[in-house]
């Protein structure tokens, strides 16, 4: 008799896909951990703060709920000669919207920028502090002009446009901490301009469940900041 093996079950197999899915995500974690600390965080708080951030990929926090209006597929019936028949048909009901805040990939970089800020005002760096806030501004208005609202999908913006938005605004208005202009309007321009400046569109977007920064490390908001940072 033959033995017909499949080989992405054998043992070899799974362990180098093990062994490929550890490197990685040290490979990941490095990355992250190495952009958080050219934004002066000591290597452990950098590393808590990825662990934070993977952790909190999976939890979304209701901050709102509205409702729309959806098409819905009902069903009828209709009898001919006494014999009933099942007739489909699109109708339109209410349908309830939560839209929620996902704490890995919007609120770790929310907390980031606004203890940075409170560094600035602190230490009475006015100046970079009016710098930082004039990009965020900036990179707001360029985001949303990019954002666009798929529906099914959320809002959808080209991943390299944030990154490449926040390293200009760097590199213009970040003299004394680029790295920090960089990771604060490549963050914040994502969060105000494509999610918050589009608050409107969300609730069309045919979901029951919205949430800011839903791909936790791996959403736009997140990988904007790092990608950033990293360039600068």
């Amino acid at each position: 008799m033959r033995k017909f093996i499949f080989i992405p079950l054998t043992l070899p197999f799974l362990l180098i896909l093990v062994f490929i899915m550890v490197i990685l995500f040290i490979f990941y974690a490095s990355v992250i951990s190495a952009a958080f600390q050219k934004l002066s965080i000591p290597a452990p708080v950098a590393y808590t703060l990825f662990f934070v951030a993977i952790i909190g990929s999976f939890i979304n926090l209701p901050i709102a709920e509205t409702t729309t209006y959806a098409p819905i597929m009902r069903v009828k019936e209709v009898r001919f000669l006494g014999i009933p028949y099942p007739v489909p048909y699109l109708d339109w009901a209410e349908q309830k919207v939560v839209i929620a805040i996902n704490v890995g990939g919007a609120l770790v970089p929310l907390s980031i920028v606004s203890y940075e800020l409170m560094i600035l005002t602190l230490n009475g760096q006015v100046h970079l502090l009016i710098n930082t806030i004039i990009a965020i501004l900036m990179a707001s208005v360029l985001s949303h002009m990019f954002a666009k609202p798929v529906k099914g999908l959320g809002i959808a913006i080209p991943t390299l446009i944030p990154p490449l938005i926040a390293v200009a605004l760097a590199l213009l208005l970040g003299d004394g901490n680029r790295p920090l202009v960089a990771y604060a309007s490549g963050t914040m321009g994502v969060l105000i301009g494509a999610d918050l400046m589009n608050w409107n569109k969300i609730k069309n977007l045919g979901a029951s469940m919205v949430s800011i920064g839903g791909a936790g490390t791996f959403d736009g908001i997140f990988l904007a900041g790092v990608i950033a940072v990293l360039l600068v």
